[in-house]
């Protein structure tokens, strides 16, 4: 990306996919890619330098749009403060119900957003669910051959719900946004493994 700079000012975005005319001269497409950056400079052509010092993750947080900037003879891209996103579900104000803008038979207390608990929670059921679905066959057979389930499996199925539970407790009582994201954040051990606080749902070998 490119910015024309006039008079000390950005006046326009240049993406670098065609030529541009400055004032009477017109220059064609390959001075973004033969013309070193001093001589693009020289007729008020500069590439983009990026600042993402505060642009945070997205799953956690809601960035601002990039706002661009020239001085000390270069322009730079960069956002402002991130805003967490919110961590618990939001539901429809009376407000919203008088004016007509929630769904038919929303009350206060139903949910009009919801918020990064209940989403991470829901994962962790869905996964939770799908690692006891591989073995949901030997329920079948038991409840219609009456073969016995091996207790390997039996202990695995188990091991899911409890680390489940656990992992739920844990998204719910983090008190913020940045506490939910230090629970899925993965740091290195001394031995070389990466391991988070939240833990992981333990799999079927």
């Amino acid at each position: 990306m490119f910015a024309l700079v006039e008079s000390g000012s950005i006046t326009k975005m240049l993406n670098g996919n065609k030529g541009i005319q400055i004032g009477d001269l017109k220059y064609p497409r390959a001075i973004y890619t033969l013309w070193t950056e001093a001589e693009r400079n020289a007729i008020g052509i500069y590439t983009v330098e990026y600042d993402d010092s505060n642009k945070k993750d997205e799953k956690w947080y809601i960035n601002t749009n990039q706002s661009y900037a020239f001085a000390d003879n270069k322009v730079t891209a960069s956002y402002g403060s991130a805003t967490a996103k919110k961590h618990a579900d939001t539901t429809w104000t009376q407000q919203q119900i008088d004016d007509g803008d929630a769904p038919a038979g929303a009350d206060t207390d139903t949910v009009a957003v919801k918020g990064l608990k209940t989403v991470l929670i829901e994962q962790v059921k869905a996964q939770a669910e799908g690692e006891l679905n591989r073995t949901d066959w030997y329920i079948t057979r038991k409840a219609e051959k009456n073969t016995a389930i091996p207790s390997a499996i039996t202990t695995h199925r188990d091991a899911v719900r409890s680390k489940q539970a656990a992992m739920e407790t844990a998204i719910t009582n983090a008190s913020d946004t940045p506490a939910l994201e230090t629970l899925y954040t993965y740091t290195e051990q001394e031995d070389g493994s990466t391991t988070r606080p939240l833990g992981e749902l333990p799999t079927l070998e």
